[in-house]
């Protein structure tokens, strides 16, 4: 043997070391990693959870190689022999993560090659952790969507129950937090129940763009090997309406797009935008000083000074996790700014923010559902509990403001004169009542008849609360045969 090939022979690593490396490259370099630099580079103790969506992904990938020819039958069974007991130990508990294997993707096919030899090696066959993760993470986040998608149902359903309970009752309708007009109080509910409608869409149509195979780009300038990159997307169910494969078609893009997250968590701020602005209204109702509504007290806390407190710590705690949601969102954006094609690994950071995005959105929403509505009693088969609504605060409220005055304008308007004429008049006939401290429907006839002769007895039926109600029985008003309409329209749509 030449002393060149004992050279070689001595510093080749033997079929066993290579087995045991730590690292996928590590035959590239002179010395280990430090213990500080595994602990800063690291994800497996947080992106640990895309374990499902990496063995799916490297199942449909081993299946299409073995399709094409490219591994043999026996190896493909292997794959699947050993991701089975993988998915075993993982579910059990017995599943090993290790800090010196950096991330998800590395611990699982270490376990495989462990498992099953070189038919565990070869399964990374025409794909990278680059093409790899970025599968995972959309696979993983189109599940988390579709159960979103479902608890803002739940949310939209324990809306709607609320509303079909008080249609009649009479809420003060605000502008600037002031009183403004009297509206249903099941009609104001279902003002949420379209946000969270919205939301649903959107989210809906986040979906379809995460639903998008990056797989096969490999690390960015795509494979030499003849991969199905169709038939990968369509064992994964990423299809459009029609049933076709949907697959990214830029191998540099594939990699690198982390769009469909920050799109995904835009849709969630938005979400919790929505339950925040639920939240500050539960928040004033439940005060002493409004009184309109209690909640349950399985959703409230006490002080620990003050022996009469109920606080509302679900709402507010609420409010202050979309500041958290929409913080996310700005991370994201900054995350992405300034990068270049393709890959970098500041896009590990995305997960975080991610994944607790998704938590938090998921949690608020099954908890608000539960607040708003109720919880199903197995023995009533009724839902108890959730908003008590005090409607003779509510009404007595609405009498405080002057709700109806925009009807008295009306009114003069039916009899001919101009809105803006009208306008006036009845912001004289406003200051009068409030000389006299009392409501517009309690000013005499012939004090009324002192603002505009036109003025008749029939002005006390519009002047009332319900009067006003029902007069805006126009479609999307507030008018009890209107909300009925709407109540219906999303019940089918809910079904």
């Amino acid at each position: 043997m030449s002393k060149a090939q004992a050279t070689s022979a001595d510093s080749a690593p033997s079929h066993n070391q290579l087995d045991t490396k730590a690292q996928a490259w590590s035959a590239l370099f002179s010395e280990p990693m430090s213990d500080l630099v595994k602990r800063y580079t690291s994800s497996v103790f947080f992106d640990k959870r895309l374990w499902q969506a990496d063995i799916a992904g490297s199942l449909a990938h081993a299946e299409m190689l073995a399709a094409q020819g490219i591994i043999s039958a026996s190896d493909h069974a292997s794959i699947q022999r050993g991701m089975a007991q993988i998915t075993s130990e993982i579910e059990s508990g017995a599943f090993e993560w290790k800090l010196d294997l950096e991330d998800v993707h590395l611990n699982i096919e270490a376990r495989l090659t462990q498992l099953v030899g070189d038919a565990g090696k070869r399964l990374h066959t025409g794909r990278s952790r680059n093409d790899q993760v970025a599968t995972d993470v959309r696979l993983w986040l189109r599940g988390e969507i579709d159960l979103i998608g479902d608890l803002l149902k739940e949310l939209q359903v324990s809306l709607v129950d609320v509303a079909e309970q008080n249609v009649e009752v009479i809420l003060p309708g605000f502008t600037h937090l002031q009183v403004a007009q009297p509206v249903s109080f099941g009609h104001h509910m279902l003002a949420y129940v379209e946000m969270f409608k919205r939301d649903a869409e959107r989210m809906a149509d986040v979906r379809r763009r995460t639903n998008v195979l990056p797989l096969g780009s490999a690390a960015l300038a795509g494979t030499t090997y003849p991969l199905d990159r169709e038939r990968v997307a369509k064992t994964l169910g990423m299809v459009d309406a029609n049933g076709s494969p949907v697959v990214c078609q830029n191998s540099l893009d594939a990699v690198s797009d982390r769009d469909f997250a920050i799109e995904f968590t835009a849709a969630a701020s938005l979400c919790m935008v929505h339950v925040s602005r639920l939240s500050e209204e539960l928040i004033i109702w439940m005060s002493q000083n409004f009184g309109f509504i209690k909640i349950a007290d399985r959703f409230t806390t006490g002080s620990s000074i003050m022996p009469q407190k109920k606080n509302p710590d679900v709402p507010e705690l609420a409010r202050g996790k979309t500041g958290r949601v929409v913080g996310h969102l700005m991370g994201l954006i900054t995350l992405m700014k300034g990068q270049p094609l393709a890959y970098n690994k500041d896009n590990q950071e995305d997960k975080e923010p991610l994944f607790d995005t998704v938590d938090t959105l998921k949690d608020t929403l099954r908890i608000f559902a539960e607040m708003v509505g109720g919880q199903l009693n197995p023995a009533t088969g009724k839902k108890e509990g959730g908003i008590t609504v005090n409607a003779q605060a509510m009404e007595q409220a609405a009498l405080k403001g002057y709700a109806t005055a925009t009807d008295l304008a009306d009114y003069l308007v039916k009899k001919g004169l101009p809105f803006r004429d009208a306008h006036e008049t009845v912001a004289h006939a406003v200051k009068a009542a409030t000389t006299h401290a009392c409501d517009l429907s309690e000013l005499p006839l012939t004090v009324l008849q002192g603002f505009h002769p036109a003025i008749e007895k029939d002005v006390y039926e519009c002047l009332s609360l319900r009067g006003s109600l029902n007069a805006r029985n126009t479609l999307g008003g507030t008018a009890p045969a209107q909300v009925r309409a709407q109540l219906a329209r999303h019940r089918a749509r809910l079904a």
